[in-house]
């Protein structure tokens, strides 16, 4: 049976000492009997990684990144590799998240690179798919979340998608307050698990966790949460409120 897992995006938010003390606030806040039934992944900014690293260790909550380039090393100024994420105490990493693919130009094919780098080096990866709101009013979205998804797994071996996550973000609802119906919701992870499926296996794509991410807050939670096809969910801006971000985690591992 898939786990849920809540993902806590802080996205360029909060210096050293305020990640540190959002860090510790959550921590206080987590009852055992979530970590239980649920994951709970909190992702920083990188320059507090190893700081919150220190105060979430052996707590049982787990430690992401935001991003990571697809090069070991080298001068690519201003990047990160996936061995200084592990050498930070990252689990973690999400990759083609739609700010990335909006701001920074990130295609299909470099969100796949970065993919197959998070895994060579023990990285779990949380690949972000999503269309914007003119793809959905035009009725393409089905090709488009399709072909992120197809792209996205491409050449990655099959023992590895175990340690893979999809992440579905309509654009449209990514920091708008809007979020997608419970019937959207589970037709486009019923839509990502059959891309899969057609990818590897039934059995591979039944255990994959898909999570939803676009707007969820204290509110919606437990709507979506309980929607068929979803494992949890990948939340921004209710991640930096410790209350908000520890009742959506009792809310998932609730979920039966």
């Amino acid at each position: 049976m898939r786990r849920k897992l809540i993902a806590g995006n802080w996205k360029m938010n909060l210096g050293l000492n305020e990640s540190g003390v959002l860090a510790k606030q959550i921590l206080g806040k987590v009852k055992q009997n979530i970590l239980k039934n649920a994951d709970i992944l909190i992702c920083p900014p990188f320059i507090s990684l190893s700081q919150v690293c220190g105060i979430i260790k052996g707590s049982g909550i787990k430690l992401g990144a935001q991003n990571l380039h697809y090069e070991n090393d080298g001068a690519y100024t201003g990047e990160i590799s996936a061995t200084m994420l592990r050498s930070a105490g990252c689990e973690y990493v999400i990759t083609g998240h739609s700010e990335r693919r909006k701001y920074f130009n990130e295609t299909n094919s470099v969100v796949n690179k970065k993919a197959l780098q998070a895994l060579n080096h023990d990285l779990k990866v949380i690949i972000c798919v999503g269309e914007t709101l003119q793809e959905r009013e035009d009725e393409i979205f089905e090709s488009i979340i399709t072909e992120q998804v197809t792209m996205a797994l491409k050449d990655i071996p099959s023992e590895k998608m175990n340690d893979v996550v999809i992440a579905y973000e309509p654009v449209w609802a990514i920091g708008t307050g809007l979020n997608a119906s419970p019937k959207q919701v589970i037709e486009i992870h019923a839509l990502i698990r059959n891309t899969a499926e057609g990818i590897f296996s039934k059995d591979i794509a039944e255990n994959m966790i898909i999570l939803y991410g676009g707007s969820v807050n204290k509110d919606n939670a437990k709507e979506i949460l309980s929607a068929a096809g979803v494992d949890g969910a990948l939340i921004g801006g209710a991640s930096l409120k410790p209350d908000d971000f520890v009742f959506i985690a009792e809310q998932a591992a609730a979920v039966k």
